[in-house]
C-alpha cells in the first residue's frame, strides 16, 4: 500500500495487554505491535478507546507509547490518543506523547462537559497547536455524547496539523459531503462500515477487528485502490462472522485480547474493570466467528 497519509492507510486501535494482576504487560505489548506490522498495517494506535485507555495512568499511557514506538521501529505510524474532557490535560499528554515517540495524535471531542461546537473547535486548536505532529479526529459521539458537526470539521480543517478524521459516527451521507468540500483524510472508525467509507472516498481505516485480520483488510484497501469492488465484497463479506464476533458479542477490548489469546499473540486477557473478561459461552461464539471467517 502507497502511505499517502502520515497515519498509514491500516490501523488497528491496539488493546493494552496486560497481566492477571492488571498490570501493563510491556512485552506483550511489543509482541501485539511486531503482530500487526507483521500482517500489513502501517499504522497503529495507542491508547484509543480499545487500549482501555479510561483506565491508564498518565504514565502508563506513555508506557504504552514508548513501547510502539520501540517495537516498531519506524515501520509504521505510532499515534497515541491524547483526548480528555480538560483541555490542559489534553494539551499536556500530547506534548509528552510526541517525546514518547508518537508520530501522530488520536483527539475526541472532550466527552461528559458538553461543550459548545465553539469549545470544541477551541479544545482541537489548543491540543493541535502544542506539537508539529498531525492530528486525527476521533468522531465517535456514542461514547462522547458530543459529535463534530460538518461545519465544526470544515472550520478545523484549515488548522494545518489537523489532517484527518476517524469517523465512528456512522452519517454517510453528512460524511460524504465533508469528504466533498475538506481536504480533510477520512478513516472508516467503524469495523462494519470499513468498505462503504472506503468506497465512498475514505483513505484507511482504524480498525479493532484488525487485530487478527489485517491481511484481509490490507488486500481489501488494495482491491479499493484498483478500482476492483467485487473482490473488495468478497473480502467484506467473509469477515462478517468475525467482525460480529468481536464487535457484538460483548464489546471490542474484551473480545480483541480474548482474540488474540486464541491466536498466541498474547498470553492473557486481562482487563481492567469495568470490563470483565468473557465468559465461556463468548469464548465459543469467538472461535466460531473466527473460523468462518478463516481466521483460526
Amino acid at each position: 500500500m502507497s502511505t499517502a497519509s502520515p497515519f498509514g492507510r491500516l490501523l488497528t486501535a491496539m488493546i493494552t495487554p496486560m497481566r492477571p494482576d492488571g498490570s501493563v504487560d510491556a512485552e506483550g505489548a511489543k509482541r501485539v505491535a511486531q503482530h500487526l506490522v507483521d500482517t500489513g498495517h502501517d499504522g497503529i494506535v495507542v491508547n484509543g478507546t480499545t487500549g482501555e485507555s479510561a483506565t491508564l495512568t498518565d504514565d502508563e499511557s506513555l508506557e504504552m507509547v514508548s513501547l510502539v514506538a520501540e517495537a516498531v521501529g519506524g515501520r509504521a505510524a505510532v499515534v497515541a490518543g491524547v483526548g480528555s474532557n480538560a483541555t490542559a490535560h489534553s494539551v499536556e499528554m500530547a506534548g509528552r506523547a510526541q517525546h514518547a515517540g508518537a508520530t501522530g495524535l488520536l483527539l475526541v471531542t472532550p466527552y461528559y462537559n458538553k461543550p459548545t461546537q465553539a469549545g470544541v473547535v477551541a479544545h482541537c486548536r489548543a491540543v493541535a497547536g502544542v506539537t508539529d505532529l498531525p492530528v486525527m479526529l476521533y468522531d465517535i459521539p456514542g461514547r462522547t455524547a458530543i459529535p463534530f458537526t460538518p461545519e465544526t470539521l470544515a472550520e478545523l480543517a484549515t488548522v494545518p496539523s489537523i489532517v484527518a478524521v476517524k469517523d465512528a459516527k456512522g452519517e454517510a451521507w453528512s460524511t460524504t459531503k465533508v469528504m466533498a468540500s475538506t481536504d480533510l483524510l477520512y478513516y472508516s472508525g467503524e469495523d462494519a462500515t470499513t468498505l462503504p467509507w472506503l468506497a465512498m472516498g475514505a483513505i484507511g481505516t482504524v480498525s479493532v477487528v484488525g487485530h487478527v485480520a489485517g491481511r484481509e483488510y490490507a488486500a481489501m484497501i488494495e482491491a479499493v485502490d484498483r478500482g476492483d469492488l467485487a473482490a473488495a465484497r468478497v473480502i467484506h463479506q467473509r469477515l462478517i462472522p468475525a467482525v460480529d464476533a468481536i464487535m457484538s458479542t460483548s464489546q471490542g477490548a474484551i473480545m480483541a485480547k480474548a482474540a488474540l489469546v486464541e491466536l498466541g499473540v498474547i498470553e492473557h486477557a486481562t482487563v481492567r474493570l469495568p470490563l470483565v473478561e468473557s465468559p465461556p459461552e463468548h469464548l465459543e461464539l469467538l472461535r466460531a466467528g473466527l473460523k468462518e471467517s478463516g481466521l483460526l
